[in-house]
C-alpha cells in the first residue's frame, strides 16, 4: 500500500515577438556579477575534477521540480514530507507555484483563507524553507499567484495596473464633416475598468498603394492632431477634398487582467504595469509589506533560491502600454510617438494600419524599441535588485512580448526557457547568447510539458526532448512538474495541477510517489545531475555569434546556413543582440570576440528575419561592429549591407553615415560579404575558421562545450534541431574530431552520465590540438568527451599508448594495460600509436544466448480509500514469449511495477575473462537490472544495453532479474474513462527481444 495522504488542511501560448534596449540598462552588469546572491550558480574554478566529482553531482547542480500548490490550501507536515521526497530522489530543489486548473470549482478553495500569500500559504512556505534547509535542497517562489505577476487588491483602474492602448475609428469621404462624440473603442473596456483617458484624435489620408491583405494604408505626412478640437468629450472636424480619411482615436486604460485560473487571493488580483517602476514596485511593495514576515526573511537567506516570473503573458485586445512610453520613444529616437500611433495600434493582436512598408517596419522596430527599455530597465533589473536585496536571485523566461528577450537574458541571474513554448533549438541560443556575454552560468528550462499527456508521459520522451536543449546551451532542468499531493474532491491518484484539463487529460506531468516509475527516479536525477554538472562547468564556447537586430524568442526563427547546413556539420552559434556589444566582455584578443566568455571566432549578420529579412544595422551597432572587426575579428555578412538601412526611421544623414561606415567594415580584408547563404560555408573557410567539432559526415549529432583550465567538455546528443522536425533521428555512428587549444599533454576521458563512470578512452587519433574518436549513438541518447591531462577522474594510467586502429569490437584500459573485447570467434589486429601491432586470435565463444521463459510478477497499483491511496495488487503471469502488458490479458489495463526474472545457462568453458552485453530491446519505461544478486548501475533509457563486465557470470545456471516501471495510464483509462478514456493504451513492459551477447576480454601483450 502506497500512502500519500496529508493531514486536513486555456494556458494561453506564447506570442513570440521583439526588439532592442538601451545601453543604459545593460551598463550596470558588470556589478550585478558581484552582486548576485550564494543561492545562484556562477561557474567556478574549483580543484582539478576527481572520481567523485562526475559520478556525485552535488545538489546545486540536481534537476529541479516546479511544484504545484493549491494555493494555501497545504498542511506544513504534508510539505515538509514532499520535501523529503524530493531530495530522497536525489533532486536539487523545488519552485512552489499556486497552480490550479484542474479545479473548476473554485469554491473549493477559500482564498479568503487560503488564497495565495495567506497565512496557511505562509506557513508552508515556512514549512518548506525550514525542512530544504535541513535537507540541503533550495526552495523558489513565482512573483505572485500564478502568471502574469500581478498584486492582490491592485484593481484595472489603478496607475500600477496593466495598461491598454485601444482605439477607435471613422471613416469619412472626401469633404464629409464629422460632429458627435470622439470615436468609442472598437473594442469594449475589460470588465472592472471603470475609467478611460483620451490620449489623442488625428485624421490621416487612406493610400489604398500602402494597404495590406489586413491593414488599411495612410499617409504618413497626412497624420494630423485634432485632440485640441474635442471640447466635453466631442470633435467636429471636416475632412479634406483630396481623398477618403480615417479618424482614429486613442484611449489609455487599463487591461483588467487577471492571472492564469483565478480566483487566487481575496481581494482578487489583477496583473500590473510591467513598464513602469510603479508597476514593479507595486509587487516588491506588497511582498515586503504584506507577505515577508521576519521569519520568512531569515529562512529565505537559509534556503531560497530565486523569485521566478514565467513567461510574460499580457493579454489585451489592444497595443500594450504605460504612461511614460510617449516620452521614452522620444528620449530614444529624438521624434514624438503620436504620429506614428496609426502604424502600432492592434486590434486582438493584428496591426490595423500602416504607412509606405519600410517606414512602417522603422516605426514598429523604434516602438517595441523603447517598450523594451522600459520592461528591461523598470522590471527585469528593478525585481532583481529586490532579489538580491533578500538574498535571492531572479529566474524568468523573458519573452511572450515584442522586447529583446536576448538582452533581458543578460539581465537576469538565470534566464528560462521551455520545451513546451520553444519551436526549435535557436529558442535557447537567444537566452544563451545573453547569458553567456553578460557572465552568468545557468540557463534554466521548464521542462517535459506536453499537452493531453498526463500520467502517459515517459521518461523516454522527456529526455529524448532535453538532449538537444543541453546542446543548445541549457544546463539546468525544471521539472514540469510536482503537484501536491491533494485537494477537496480530487480524484485518484491526487491533485494534478493540470488534470483534468477541459475534462479531458491535461498537460503532462505529475511526477512523485503517486507514479510507479518513481521507484526508478533517482536514476533519472543522477542522470541530469551528471550533464548540469558538467554544463555549469567553467565557460560556455560557441564558434559563431548570430547577431540579431531583433531579439526575440520563442519564435522558432533560425540562423541562416547555420541551422541548417552549419549545425549538421558540427557548427555551434549564439544569437547577440545589439546591447550585448556593450557589455564588457565585448572585446577582440587574438580574433575571437568575448575571449574569456563564449570566445566566438566570427559574427555573423544577416538581413532582419522578423522585418522581411531586411539588411539593417543602425549607425551605432555598424560602428560597434567595425570597431571589432578592426580589432581583428572575422565578420560575414549574408545580404546587401552594401546598400543597408536603419532598423528604425532615420534622421536626416543617417542612411548615408551608416553606409559609409559599412562601406569601411566590408573594405577590411577579415570581412566577406555574400549574397546567397549557400556560400557562408566557403565564407568561414576563406577566413580560416573551422568549428570546435567537425563530423566526418553530416549527421543529427548535436555538441556543446564547456572549457575549464583542467579540461574541455564536449556533450553530445543524437538528436534533432526540433521536435517536430521529420523523419525521425537514426543511429549514428561516425568520426569527430575535437579541438582543445594548447594544453600541452592532453588525453580523452568518456564520461558516462547514467552510471557515472569517467574511463580514459583508449582508442583516438591526434594531430596537434585535435583529436578525432569515434561516436555512436541511438537517437536520442547522449554521451560526454572531456579532453585533459592524465589523471583527472581517477585515471592511473600515466603516459601509456593507446590505439589509433583495431577492427576488435573495442579496446580499453585494463589494469595491466591496453585490452580488447570481442564478441566473435577470429584473428583482430591492434595497431597502437607507438611501439608494435598486436594480433589477438579467438578461436571460439559462446553464441548470443535468448532466454526462453520468464516468470513476471506484478505490483497492480489501483485506487485505494481516499484520492492519494494507492492500492497494490499483485500479479504474476508465466511467459513463453516477452510481450507488452497491453497483450497480455492478465495486465492489459495495469500499471505499476513488474519484476521479470530468468535463467540462462552458460557453457563449464566461461572463465573471468569472459564477459556479456544484455540488450534488452523494446523496455518501458524505466528498469533496472540485477545479475546474480547483484544490482547494476542505471540502465541507459535510450540504448538499453547493460554491460555485465567481465567476473559476474560464471558457468552453469546465472539469474537475471529486470524490474520495470510503467506509467499510471493503463489504469485511469479504465478508472476514469471520462477523462482518460480517449488516450490510446499504451504499451509497456519487458517487449525485448532480450539477448545476452558474450565477448572476452584479453589483455594485449
Amino acid at each position: 500500500m502506497i500512502e500519500e495522504t496529508p493531514r486536513p488542511g486555456g494556458i494561453s501560448r506564447r506570442v513570440a515577438l521583439a526588439a532592442g534596449i538601451g545601453a543604459t540598462v545593460l551598463g550596470a552588469l558588470p556589478g550585478v556579477a558581484a552582486a548576485v546572491p550564494a543561492t545562484v550558480p556562477t561557474a567556478a574554478a574549483g580543484p582539478a575534477p576527481d572520481a567523485d566529482w562526475f559520478a556525485s553531482p552535488p545538489r546545486s547542480v540536481r534537476p529541479r521540480f516546479r511544484w504545484w500548490w493549491p494555493d494555501g490550501l497545504v498542511d506544513p507536515d504534508e510539505v515538509a514530507r514532499e520535501i523529503d521526497q524530493i531530495a530522497d530522489a536525489g533532486f536539487g530543489g523545488m519552485e512552489i507555484a499556486g497552480v490550479h486548473h484542474s479545479i473548476k470549482d473554485k469554491s473549493v478553495l477559500d482564498t479568503a483563507y487560503h488564497g495565495w500569500g495567506s497565512r496557511p500559504w505562509q506557513e508552508g512556505v515556512a514549512a518548506a524553507l525550514g525542512r530544504a534547509a535541513r535537507r540541503g535542497v533550495t526552495i523558489d517562489l513565482t512573483l505572485g499567484p500564478s502568471w502574469p505577476v500581478a498584486v492582490p487588491g491592485v484593481v484595472p483602474d489603478d496607475e500600477v495596473a496593466a495598461q491598454e492602448l485601444a482605439y477607435g475609428r471613422v471613416s469619412l469621404a472626401a469633404g464629409e464633416t464629422y460632429q458627435g462624440p470622439v470615436p468609442a473603442s472598437v473594442r469594449p473596456a475589460g470588465s472592472g475598468v471603470t475609467r478611460q483617458r483620451l490620449v489623442a484624435v488625428q485624421a490621416a489620408r487612406v493610400n489604398a498603394a500602402n494597404s495590406t491583405r489586413k491593414e488599411t494604408g495612410l499617409d504618413l505626412d497626412s497624420v494630423r492632431d485634432l485632440t485640441a478640437l474635442v471640447t466635453d468629450g466631442t470633435l467636429s472636424w471636416t475632412a479634406p477634398a483630396d481623398g477618403d480619411w480615417v479618424l482614429i482615436s486613442y484611449w489609455q486604460r487599463g487591461s483588467a487582467q487577471q492571472p492564469e485560473s483565478g480566483p487566487h487571493t481575496s481581494p482578487a488580483a489583477y496583473v500590473v504595469d510591467h513598464f513602469s517602476a510603479a508597476g514593479t514596485r507595486a509587487v516588491t511593495d506588497h511582498w515586503d509589506r504584506k507577505i515577508l514576515t521576519p521569519e520568512l526573511r531569515r529562512l529565505l537567506r537559509a534556503a531560497g533560491g530565486t523569485f521566478f516570473e514565467d513567461s510574460v503573458e499580457l493579454e489585451t485586445d489592444g497595443l500594450v502600454w504605460t504612461t511614460g512610453l510617449a516620452e521614452a520613444f522620444e528620449e530614444r529616437t529624438g521624434r514624438p510617438l503620436l504620429p506614428c500611433l496609426p502604424a502600432l495600434v492592434l486590434d486582438k493582436s493584428n496591426q490595423v494600419f500602416a504607412f509606405e512598408a519600410q517606414v512602417t517596419r522603422q516605426i514598429r522596430h523604434d516602438f517595441w524599441g523603447a517598450v523594451s527599455e522600459l520592461f528591461n530597465r523598470h522590471h527585469i533589473t528593478a525585481l532583481r535588485n529586490w532579489a538580491h536585496s533578500l538574498g535571492m536571485g531572479l529566474r524568468a523566461q523573458p519573452y511572450g512580448l515584442q522586447t529583446d528577450a536576448i538582452a533581458s537574458a543578460a539581465l537576469l541571474d538565470i534566464p528560462e526557457g521551455e520545451s513546451l513554448g520553444f519551436k526549435n533549438l535557436d529558442d535557447y541560443r537567444c537566452l544563451a547568447g545573453g547569458r553567456d556575454m553578460a557572465g552568468h552560468t545557468v540557463l534554466s528550462c521548464e521542462a517535459g510539458a506536453y499537452n493531453g499527456s498526463a500520467y502517459s508521459t515517459t521518461w523516454d520522451r522527456f529526455l529524448r526532448t532535453m538532449g538537444g536543449a543541453y546542446a543548445a546551451g541549457v544546463n539546468q532542468t525544471n521539472l514540469h512538474g510536482f503537484s501536491y499531493a491533494t485537494a477537496p474532491g480530487v480524484a485518484w491518484p491526487g491533485f494534478a495541477a493540470f488534470s483534468p484539463y477541459n475534462g479531458a487529460a491535461g498537460y503532462g506531468e505529475s511526477w512523485g510517489p503517486r507514479q510507479p516509475t518513481w521507484t526508478h527516479v533517482a536514476d533519472i536525477s543522477g542522470y541530469l545531475g551528471r550533464v548540469h554538472r558538467v554544463l555549469q562547468s567553467g565557460t560556455a564556447r560557441a564558434d559563431v555569434a548570430v547577431f540579431r537586430q531583433t531579439g526575440y524568442t520563442a519564435t522558432g526563427i533560425g540562423a541562416s546556413w547555420f541551422t541548417a547546413t552549419g549545425v549538421p556539420l558540427g557548427w555551434t552559434h549564439q544569437f547577440l543582440s545589439s546591447p550585448l556589444l556593450d557589455l564588457p566582455s565585448a572585446t577582440v584578443r587574438q580574433g575571437r570576440l568575448a575571449p574569456d566568455g563564449p570566445a566566438y571566432k566570427a559574427l555573423f549578420v544577416e538581413g532582419d528575419f522578423f522585418y522581411g529579412s531586411t539588411p539593417t544595422l543602425s549607425v551605432d551597432d555598424a560602428g560597434r561592429i567595425l570597431a571589432l572587426a578592426r580589432a581583428g575579428l572575422p565578420v560575414v555578412l549574408l545580404g546587401a549591407f552594401d546598400q543597408g538601412l536603419t532598423p528604425g526611421v532615420p534622421a536626416d544623414g543617417e542612411t548615408d553615415r551608416l553606409r559609409e561606415t559599412l562601406a569601411r567594415l566590408l573594405a577590411l580584408p577579415n570581412v566577406v560579404r555574400v549574397t546567397d547563404k549557400a556560400a557562408v560555408g566557403d565564407a568561414l573557410a576563406e577566413l580560416g575558421i573551422t568549428p570546435d567539432a567537425r563530423y566526418a559526415t553530416a549527421s543529427t549529432l548535436l555538441n556543446a562545450r564547456r572549457s575549464t583550465a583542467e579540461a574541455d567538455y564536449y556533450y553530445f546528443c543524437n538528436g534533432k534541431h526540433a521536435e517536430t522536425v521529420k523523419p525521425p533521428v537514426a543511429a549514428i555512428d561516425h568520426e569527430v574530431t575535437l579541438r582543445r587549444d594548447g594544453h600541452g599533454e592532453t588525453v580523452p576521458y568518456l564520461l558516462d552520465p547514467w552510471t557515472g563512470d569517467a574511463v580514459r578512452l583508449a582508442r583516438y587519433t591526434r594531430d596537434g590540438d585535435d583529436f578525432t574518436v569515434r561516436i555512436k549513438l541511438q537517437p536520442g541518447e547522449s554521451t560526454i568527451i572531456a579532453l585533459g591531462r592524465p589523471g583527472l577522474f581517477g585515471d592511473r594510467h600515466g603516459a601509456r599508448p593507446h590505439v589509433v586502429a583495431t577492427d576488435a569490437d573495442s579496446v580499453l584500459f585494463a589494469e595491466k594495460g591496453l585490452a580488447v573485447r570481442v564478441s566473435a570467434p577470429g584473428t583482430y589486429t591492434t595497431r597502437p600509436d607507438r611501439g608494435r601491432t598486436f594480433t589477438t586470435t579467438v578461436p571460439s565463444l559462446p553464441g548470443a544466448v535468448v532466454p526462453a521463459r520468464w516468470q513476471l510478477d506484478v505490483e497492480d497499483w489501483r485506487p485505494g480509500s481516499t484520492a492519494s491511496r494507492t492500492e497494490v495488487v499483485g500479479v504474476s503471469v508465466a511467459l513463453d514469449t516477452l510481450l507488452p502488458w497491453s497483450k497480455i490479458p492478465e495486465l492489459a489495463d495495469s500499471a505499476g511495477v513488474g519484476h521479470y526474472r530468468t535463467t540462462v545457462d552458460l557453457p563449464a568453458g566461461w572463465t573471468s575473462a569472459h564477459g556479456a552485453r544484455l540488450e534488452l530491446g523494446q523496455v518501458s519505461d524505466t528498469c533496472r537490472v540485477t545479475v546474480n544478486g547483484t544490482r547494476l548501475p542505471a540502465v541507459n533509457r535510450l540504448n538499453p544495453v547493460v554491460d555485465l563486465g567481465p567476473g559476474l557470470l560464471r558457468p552453469g545456471a546465472n539469474r537475471i532479474e529486470v524490474e520495470v516501471a510503467t506509467p499510471l495510464i493503463n489504469r485511469l483509462r479504465v478508472d476514469q474513462p471520462a477523462v482518460f478514456g480517449a488516450v490510446a493504451r499504451q504499451d509497456h513492459g519487458l517487449s525485448g527481444p532480450v539477448r545476452l551477447v558474450p565477448y572476452l576480454q584479453t589483455d594485449l601483450s
